[in-house]
């Protein structure tokens, strides 16, 4: 694959925005025309190519019934969408059917290579790579209490990506005297050049300290020692910047649109 970002985008809409090939129990992919609905997760997602090849009035149609069908489980449901995605008013159609944009992200697309090393982190912090519920909850609390949001979602679904596959995601926590100061995680999606960057919060108390940089070498270099080439991640504001001067250039942005069912 040569290294132009169009290039680089074309293989990320390609191999990756398709259903998993494992998936955690109780979870399922729906076909629904163009698009897949992923079911039995704490909410629904929907997974769009960046061409849905629908327009108007069936593209409205398309999203309601969506929503509806979220509808009927009780469940929320979060259909993410990117800049370069097509029809380019998928958004509006999406917020007049009652879905509600959250943040938006930029996907940053980088090679493995250029960023794999040895992690340099502060004195007195270490790094594992850990599997266990334990740890997994202990990541999750960490996360709830940084961003005050509910600890179980996260927990649930990194405990079922590991069983389901626990070749094709490795997370990492970083310790300091005991305590969960930041965690990341690789996912790998067989078949595809590309593996992904999630996670990588930092306790407050402990950013600018290279911790982040140091969670990014690490799964670089576990990704390249898995055959990967290229790394994608969704980044925020406050990550794109430290991504970029690693070597990630910017291909896209992705946003969330999310529906909850009234009263939740």
């Amino acid at each position: 694959m040569t290294d132009t970002i169009d290039t680089l985008l074309a293989g990320y809409d390609a191999q990756l925005r398709r259903a998993p090939s494992t998936l955690p129990a109780g979870v399922r992919c729906e076909r629904d025309g163009p698009l897949l609905r992923m079911v039995g997760h704490a909410r629904g997602f929907v997974i769009s190519p960046r061409d849905l090849g629908l327009s108007g009035g069936d593209l409205d149609r398309l999203i309601v019934r969506q929503r509806d069908y979220f509808a009927e489980r009780g469940e929320a449901v979060d259909w993410r969408t990117r800049r370069h995605d097509t029809p380019p008013d998928l958004g509006d159609r999406l917020q007049a059917a009652g879905f509600v944009p959250g943040g938006t992200e930029t996907v940053l697309l980088g090679r493995a290579v250029d960023t794999a090393a040895d992690p340099v982190l502060p004195a007195g912090v270490v790094l594992r790579s850990v599997a266990d519920e334990a740890d997994i909850r202990r990541i999750a609390m960490m996360e709830a209490g940084v961003w005050g949001m509910g600890w179980r979602e996260l927990h649930d679904f990194l405990i079922g990506r590991i069983a389901a596959a626990p070749d094709d995601i490795v997370v990492l926590v970083a310790e300091a005297d005991g305590e969960v100061v930041s965690a990341a995680w690789l996912v790998l999606s067989p078949g595809s050049d590309f593996a992904g960057l999630r996670g990588g919060t930092t306790v407050p108390a402990w950013r600018g300290r290279g911790i982040y940089r140091a969670l990014v070498a690490a799964r670089a270099r576990l990704a390249v020692a898995r055959g990967i080439t290229y790394l994608h991640v969704d980044a925020s504001q406050d990550s794109a910047p430290t991504l970029q001067r690693l070597g990630f250039r910017a291909a896209t942005t992705a946003t969330s649109h999310l529906w909850t069912p009234p009263g939740c």
